[in-house]
């Protein structure tokens, strides 16, 4: 592995700063053209999450009834569907898939 001098180091350096100021300018650019201000509020509170739609539609049922149906072999009845704001599917997701990667060290 080739050793790196203090130099050439320090040309990289300014590099990756005049690569970070230029990036800055342009975001800076962006956000001005979609009506936001160059810097972000001090106490700047999460987005809320997204409201579930009203209610479900009849492809959704039928979908539902269906996979159901499947899974248990039989025809089953739908007493209550309710719709649940919740991210813990989706993280779960993200944990099975991050844990099934080889760490190599």
């Amino acid at each position: 592995m080739p050793t790196a001098t203090e130099t050439d180091l320090h040309g990289t350096l300014e590099q990756l700063q005049a690569q970070i100021a230029e990036l800055t300018q342009r975001l800076a650019e962006v956000e001005k053209q979609a009506g936001k201000s160059a810097t972000p509020p001090a106490t700047t509170q999460p987005a809320p999450a997204e409201p579930p739609p009203a209610g479900i539609t009849e492809e959704e049922l039928l979908a539902i009834s269906a996979a159901i149906g499947a899974y248990l072999g039989v025809r089953a009845h739908i007493r209550q569907i309710r719709l649940l704001s919740s991210s813990a599917w989706s993280q779960q997701g993200r944990v099975s898939i991050q844990a099934s990667h080889s760490l190599q060290g």
